[in-house]
């Protein structure tokens, strides 16, 4: 009888009954408490400031601003292509066996690197001041007629960034498995043929995403080529509030432009990153649209995210 009863198994709660409740993280409302305060505080200085918001919607569609939009995303687009081809060649070099190669690129981006681009555009823009003529052999003329604004913002930009996409191309270089190289090889494939075929196309992976950050700040960069009197963004706001006195306000259309030109361009990069991960990643990470859709939704409840559902 005592054997019976030993063998009875305790009752179990059934686990429909166990209500699981979230930790409450008073910390994060105390935390968005404080947020809110200061961004009501910024707003009220800023409405009580000396500033005249009703010319900005009038000047961001002003014809002379948008010439600037124009010159600012022309030049970056310049700057970065010629980056992105030096950027190329510098970095085969810099990966070459021959040692007088590899020195050259070597030296090319230690400076390009070490010095400032507000430097590099004015040194192209005073050029003629060391070489008042150039003289090609089959061209010749004056450095000052040569070198215009446009030419020496191409420059000082184009030439300052393939230092940094030399880096950024023989890092993806690098990071393709030598095996494939060795197989291309053993299958006929010259040097130049497998670099095109086989291992930029495997680099791009890694290549892309940077390379999108770069142009990015390349639309931010291109503001210092005011230096030398292009006329992009900068330039032409400047211009404007030198004869309306609108000085904060232009800086305001401008840095409204900046944002809107960085936003488009950021959604175009993150699209493209996108793709090129589809090959590496089986589960692609989220659009915009469904990580706000997750934040608002972790906003509303306040719960972990791993909670949340």
């Amino acid at each position: 009888m005592t054997d019976t009863v030993d063998k009875i198994p305790a009752p179990t709660v059934p686990p429909e009954q166990i209500k699981a409740i979230p930790v409450r993280h008073y910390g994060r409302w105390v935390a968005g408490a404080a947020v809110i305060a200061i961004l009501v505080l910024i707003g009220i200085a800023f409405s009580n400031a000396k500033i005249n918001y009703g010319v900005i919607p009038d000047y961001l569609t002003d014809g002379t601003i948008l010439s600037g939009v124009w010159h600012t995303l022309y030049i970056s687009v310049l700057a970065m292509v010629l980056g992105l081809v030096l950027g190329v060649i510098l970095a085969v070099m810099r990966m070459s066996t021959n040692p007088v190669t590899s020195t050259v690129a070597w030296f090319y981006v230690w400076f390009f690197r070490g010095t400032p681009v507000l430097v590099q555009l004015l040194l192209w823009y005073n050029i003629a001041l060391v070489f008042p003529i150039l003289n090609l052999g089959f061209y010749k003329d004056e450095m000052n007629q040569v070198m215009t604004p446009f030419l020496a913002a191409l420059l000082g930009l184009g030439l300052n960034e393939a230092a940094y996409m030399s880096e950024i191309v023989r890092a993806g270089i690098q990071s393709v498995d030598e095996g494939q190289t060795e197989a291309s090889h053993a299958l006929g494939m010259t040097q130049g043929k497998t670099l095109r075929r086989v291992v930029l196309p495997q680099a791009m992976r890694v290549i892309v995403p940077p390379t999108g950050n770069e142009f990015i700040n390349m639309l931010k960069t291109s503001s210092l080529a005011y230096a030398v009197q292009f006329n992009e963004l900068i330039k032409r706001a400047t211009d404007i509030s030198s004869t309306s006195l609108a000085v904060v306000e232009m800086f305001f259309v401008a840095s409204i432009w900046y944002l809107i030109l960085t936003t488009v361009f950021s959604i175009a990069q993150y699209y493209i990153e996108r793709r090129y991960a589809r090959g590496s990643s089986r589960n692609l990470p989220p659009t915009p649209l469904q990580r706000l859709r997750k934040n608002l939704r972790l906003f509303g409840s306040f719960r972990r995210p791993e909670v949340a559902r």
